[in-house]
């Protein structure tokens, strides 16, 4: 009976132990490290856009006409005679060459208060926007340039729809992040975080929408080395922010295209758990990287699913750009945010093995370093 009674007495003294908030807190703060380390794979991937109820507020003056208006408006149904040349091939070279000439069509841009993203330079300006919880000086003026696009901001935007689609389905696109010299996923004052391009497809549930931690990522050592960079940064009250340096996220969406989104001075911010991550990626962002990857990850047939007009979008990106002037004055990048989403994973290492054991892990895709 005594026995029995001090078994009793241990199981409750144990079970007091795992249900204290200190023991519970503990296990938070360290869940999903391993030998310091935690890595996580991108999920979702959109342009931070600020949406009110059919755009009303950010664009009182209305959506943009796409290209297929603004080309009836150069070339009208009037019965006169027009060669190739003169019409689809010229528009097509304005598209691959664009000019910073004066706009003529009109184009609306953002004219609203609110945004989300990150204030980037310390400031708070008159152009800057207040996020939605109320932090000012925020700096998005890409989503200014790109707010009145409907493929952007409408309640079904087609141009987001797809672009997050491919970075989950493409493995092209695949970005991981691995946070080191971490002891506390809630409190940190010194952490190392590194980017790399992943080769290995997501880790999903049966619906294949819903992203699951665990599994594994191999860093495309080969073909990925220009996808790595490395920030200093640390975790306050579970939120990572980094210092900047310079990043380079792919994008592939269709044709086999390559694209490649770079944006200088970036920064994460993002909320951590053992599982998940999300927050935003904010930074300056080369306006003609930007606008590569769009024509060549997007036919000028499909722009206009999304009434997207890239030489009237050029023109209003350059002239909203505010960072990194080139050699005459003319500013290179524009700020901007990324909303992003992040599941846990194994970062695999070229040649280093991660089980306990010292062994490498077992994979049924061959190695091809």
């Amino acid at each position: 009976m005594k026995y029995r009674l001090g078994l009793a007495v241990a199981s409750l003294a144990l079970g007091s132990v795992a249900a204290s908030p200190s023991f519970a807190a503990s296990q938070a703060a360290t869940a999903g490290i391993t030998n310091r380390t935690i890595g996580y794979v991108l999920t979702l991937r959109e342009w931070s856009i600020h949406r009110t109820p059919g755009a009303k507020q950010e664009c009182p003056d209305g959506v943009n006409d796409g290209e297929r208006e603004h080309f009836k408006l150069l070339h009208p149904e009037d019965g006169k005679q027009r060669t190739i040349l003169d019409t689809q091939l010229k528009w097509e070279s304005e598209t691959w060459h664009p000019k910073v000439t004066p706009e003529p069509y009109g184009y609306h841009e953002v004219k609203g208060k609110i945004s989300k993203g990150l204030n980037l330079d310390g400031k708070v300006d008159a152009d800057d926007f207040t996020s939605p919880d109320g932090e000012r000086g925020i700096d998005n003026q890409l989503y200014r340039a790109i707010g009145c696009l409907a493929g952007y901001n409408n309640p079904q935007p087609y141009m987001t729809f797809f672009e997050g689609n491919a970075v989950r389905r493409n493995n092209f696109n695949r970005t991981l992040i691995e946070i080191t010299e971490v002891d506390d996923l809630v409190n940190d004052p010194d952490v190392t975080v590194t980017t790399y391009r992943g080769r290995d497809n997501l880790l999903n549930d049966a619906s294949g929408n819903n992203f699951l931690p665990g599994g594994t990522q191999r860093i495309d050592a080969r073909f990925g080395k220009e996808f790595v960079s490395t920030f200093k940064g640390k975790i306050e009250d579970g939120v990572l922010t980094t210092q900047t340096a310079d990043l380079r996220l792919p994008l592939t969406i269709a044709f086999d295209s390559t694209g490649v989104h770079v944006i200088k001075d970036a920064r994460f911010r993002l909320k951590l758990t053992g599982d998940y991550a999300e927050g935003n990626i904010g930074g300056y962002v080369d306006v003609w990287s930007w606008y590569l990857q769009l024509n060549s990850g997007w036919a000028t047939h499909h722009q206009n699913y999304g009434q997207v007009s890239s030489p009237s979008l050029w023109r209003l990106m350059n002239r909203l750009a505010d960072a990194h002037p080139d050699e005459k004055g003319q500013n290179t990048a524009i700020s901007g945010s990324i909303d992003v989403q992040f599941a846990r994973t194994h970062v695999i290492h070229p040649n280093k093995p991660v089980a306990a054991d010292g062994t490498a892990p077992r994979t049924t895709q061959a190695s091809r370093e």
